[in-house]
């Protein structure tokens, strides 16, 4: 597969279940290495990187995200240590948290619980971005960040990830391609291979595996 993303470009990876889309993202952060070909970051081979350098570029927001049974404060460090509690409640209000957070019992000090059962996934989900907002990363990447939320839950998930993504290179892996038009390209992903890009338009003409897709997913409306 072949794939040229721009500085700050917003690209979504779609395609069957199986298809590669999340071994994609296990290779950018070299979860696993690759066997031939070369994936670089500003031209520069990512296997010659120190891992931790490399994965400082990154910020992930997972479809579930890891949360600790410790205190609101150490689960939003947690993308970044030496942040001030300034910087930690300015990254919750950008992530629309900081309101359910106030609420908590004891606020940011609170414990959520074994991964963080104490909290719905809506809230989880802002917990991530406000992590990754704290990370101030130069990539994002969103493994299926609202695909698990009810209608409100989604809305503000939504907010949150549109003020993360602005003028910030973005890879998002979706199955609702209706999450996804806000783009700038979408990949698709099939047995490995990247087998067609372009627009959402560009792609109902031009990609018969896009069309069955998204003709699963719009037929009712």
């Amino acid at each position: 597969m072949s794939l040229d993303i721009q500085p700050g470009e917003r690209v979504a990876i779609v395609g069957p279940s199986g298809g590669g889309k999340s071994t994609l993202f296990d290779l950018l952060l070299r979860f696993r290495d690759i066997e031939s070909g070369v994936i670089a970051l500003d031209a520069v081979n990512i296997q010659s990187m120190d891992p931790s350098v490399l994965r400082s570029q990154f910020a992930l927001v997972p479809q579930q995200p890891v949360l600790f049974s410790s205190t609101v404060w150490e689960n939003l460090r947690y993308g970044r240590p030496d942040a001030t509690d300034e910087q930690v409640i300015a990254a919750a209000k950008a992530a629309y948290a900081d309101e359910f957070i106030q609420q908590l019992p004891e606020g940011y000090s609170s414990t959520l619980g074994e991964q963080g059962v104490k909290l719905s996934g809506g809230q989880h989900q802002r917990l991530a971005i406000a992590r990754a907002i704290l990370r101030n990363p130069k990539i994002l990447l969103l493994d299926e960040a609202t695909s698990a939320l009810d209608a409100q839950s989604e809305h503000l998930v939504k907010q949150a990830l549109d003020r993360l993504m602005k003028d910030r290179t973005t890879l998002i892996i979706a199955h609702r391609l209706a999450t996804i038009t806000h783009v700038d390209r979408i990949a698709v992903m099939d047995k490995g291979r990247v087998v067609a890009v372009g627009t959402h338009e560009e792609l109902l003409e031009s990609s018969g595996l896009y069309r069955r897709l998204a003709d699963l997913q719009f037929a009712d409306r």
